[in-house]
């Protein structure tokens, strides 16, 4: 996930105050804990469990554990939001492809590209 901030951890939950820049956002994953997200300042979309979602500032979304999820943040502004999340099962989820989570960028908003080296003979 393109996701980061300050988390704190209990021995059964963890609480984090994350930031995901606009235009980004985690690729469809699933862990095996439950998970709640309440947003603070702009908007996610995406899916979860096989639902469209659509949360602005105020909305609480429920992930459900082992549900399929991806949350996007829009392309107009950033995302602040509270993560809490059982710890149960650990944090680090699974990305539907059987891949690593990682992050998904929308159309414009990715990494810089690498630049290509020319050869020389």
């Amino acid at each position: 996930s393109s996701s980061h901030g300050g988390v704190v951890e209990g021995s059964r939950m963890l609480v984090g105050y994350i930031h995901k820049p606009r235009g980004t956002g985690s690729r469809m994953h699933t862990h095996k804990n439950e998970q709640f997200n309440l947003v603070l300042q702009g908007t996610l979309t995406g899916s979860v469990n096989g639902k469209r979602v659509r949360a602005s500032a105020g909305t609480l979304v429920y992930i459900p554990a082992n549900a399929p999820h991806t949350l996007v943040s829009t392309p107009d502004e950033d995302v602040i939001f509270l993560a809490i999340k059982d710890l149960s099962q650990g944090i680090i989820g699974k990305a539907v492809d059987g891949t690593m989570a990682g992050p998904q960028y929308r159309e414009g908003f990715g990494p810089p590209a690498a630049k290509t080296r020319r050869r020389t003979r």
